[in-house]
């Protein structure tokens, strides 16, 4: 499971509870699913080859989920800039930097 990712029903005070206990929090993580579903919602159906590239990026490890929680307003902007170009190498690494700056993308 994943630290980080929070379902929209999760009030203010759990995600503060959850980030708090970090990596010691093994099992309130969501999936990587859970952030799929995420970046599903933001992602439009006409952007479909975006959306099957992260999928493709996290199947093969390039994409990693963010080492720390990642707001809603975030995840957003980083999806918007990566919609911006041609699903790519370079654009899947730039969103990648996003994601985990601690990314070796």
């Amino acid at each position: 499971m994943l630290a980080g990712f929070f379902s929209f029903t999760e009030s203010k005070r759990q995600r503060t509870i959850i980030a708090a206990k970090g990596a010691d929090a093994e099992e309130e993580r969501l999936p990587i699913s859970a952030l799929l579903a995420r970046i599903r919602r933001l992602v439009p159906r006409s952007g479909d080859d975006h959306y099957d590239e992260i999928v493709r990026n996290f199947g093969v490890g390039t994409l990693r989920p963010p080492a720390t929680p990642m707001s809603d307003g975030e995840l957003a902007r980083a999806i918007a800039e990566f919609l911006k170009e041609t699903p790519s190498s370079s654009s899947v690494a730039t969103l990648g930097r996003r994601l985990d700056p601690s990314s070796p993308l």
